[in-house]
């Protein structure tokens, strides 16, 4: 087995593609909308030149799939940064901070060393938070 995608809750999934293509530099991947599902989007970003792993940007969903309370609590912590847990890795990690920031993505801290290797973290404009790491 290998995994080939995984899911990230987004508040905006247009903002989202603008965001993991334009400022990340990811691709598009996948994009349908199912009308069957009441226009369901399914929409994957990923790595050019990937090994085809990618990131379903998932829209919190409504009714039927969630009531209106339990939308508003994911909907929450997706802004606070706690719905996800994202790590990516590099071979230059000074490279992708300087990239990133140039770009006008949300960074938290600068590059650090770490037992594992240097890091740092940065968030998407729905409040995700991620972590780059150089590993050791």
């Amino acid at each position: 087995m290998k995994l080939s995608t995984t899911q990230v809750w987004v508040l905006d999934q247009d903002e989202a593609v603008s965001f993991w293509t334009h400022k990340v530099g990811f691709e598009i991947k996948e994009d349908v909308t199912i009308a069957e599902l009441g226009n369901f989007r399914w929409v994957t970003v990923g790595p050019k030149d990937g090994d085809g792993t990618a990131i379903v940007l998932m829209a919190v969903p409504g009714e039927p799939v969630m009531d209106s309370a339990t939308k508003a609590q994911v909907e929450d912590l997706v802004a606070k940064g706690f719905a996800t847990g994202l790590f990516f890795t590099t071979d230059d990690v000074q490279g992708t901070y300087d990239r990133l920031s140039a770009a006008g993505v949300e960074v938290i801290g600068e590059p650090t060393e770490q037992p594992y290797g240097i890091d740092f973290g940065f968030r998407d404009p729905s409040g995700n938070h991620f972590r780059v790491a150089q590993r050791s």
